[in-house]
């Protein structure tokens, strides 16, 4: 009998990105903010070419986090609050193999993580102001009191007859006839046209907005987009363009691409069960 050990499959991760606050960021942030001040959007009248400015703008941004921007590979002994000194350290340590450069070593650890969680401590406590985010949600949470739910008069209480009561319940209004005649009771109200953002309207609003959310398509994060707006034909620019989506009353295409990413659970091989999520 041949025995042929089969090894765990490993998928890795990767993704690129710029670390915070450094050189790299600093010039994605900057070219970027040069080329939107080159882009001609005041001019859009139609939908193609609202379509093509946005384009250039995916485009530019595109090409500036190619540039900037390194791959870097996700494990579980990823760390964020990693920096170019710890690795400068270690690459000493390695080299020499002394106890002093060891001991250099962990004290750059020490302070580079003392630094990294007092600014994020600093940022949930004046920014968030939410406390209780501070708070270990690792440990199994108690949870609160539920009341069972009830299908035709008959609880619910194992999971298969829970989902079939929902999906019943959910389709039951789709081969219904509707009544519009109760709509001719509603009252007829005039039109008006849709106001245009201002400058100080965006500038307030996008200020609110956290900066530590995950960016989405277009790698651009509330942090960045706060300083490219602060150029004033850049903010004119994009100002514009969610003026022309609503004058022409056309949504677009670049604002409807979605991307999911499923977090696994633990000890969860499969999703092809309701209870695995």
């Amino acid at each position: 009998m041949v025995i042929i050990s089969i090894a765990e499959e490993c998928i890795e991760m990767s993704k690129r990105t710029t670390a915070k606050n450094s050189d790299e960021e600093a010039n994605f942030m900057d070219e970027i903010l040069a080329s939107f001040s080159k882009v001609d959007v005041l001019t859009v009248s139609n939908i193609d070419e609202l379509e093509d400015a946005v384009s250039k703008f995916a485009d530019i941004i595109d090409c500036s986090w190619s540039k900037y921007s390194k791959p870097v590979r996700i494990t579980k002994h990823s760390k964020s609050w990693w920096n170019d000194k710890c690795s400068q350290d270690l690459a000493k340590y390695h080299s020499s193999k002394s106890i002093e450069n060891w001991k250099l070593f962990q004290k750059t650890i020490k302070i580079t993580k003392r630094e990294f969680f007092n600014l994020k401590i600093q940022e949930i406590a004046n920014k968030k102001q939410g406390p209780l985010e501070l708070m270990n949600w690792v440990n199994k949470c108690k949870l609160p009191a539920i009341e069972t739910k009830k299908y035709n008069g008959s609880p619910c209480l194992e999971l298969d007859v829970f989902w079939q009561a929902f999906y019943l319940s959910f389709n039951s209004a789709q081969f219904q006839t509707i009544d519009e005649i109760v709509l001719n009771k509603l009252g007829s109200f005039l039109s008006s046209a849709w106001p245009e953002f201002l400058e100080e309207e965006f500038t307030c609003t996008i200020v609110n907005y956290c900066d530590s959310s995950s960016p989405g398509l277009d790698k651009l994060l509330w942090d960045y987009l706060k300083y490219i707006i602060k150029d004033k034909i850049c903010l004119k620019n994009i100002i514009s363009i969610a003026n022309t989506c609503f004058k022409l009353g056309y949504w677009l295409s670049h604002f409807k691409k979605l991307r999911t990413i499923v977090i696994p659970k633990p000890n969860k091989s499969f999703y092809n069960s309701l209870k695995f999520f």
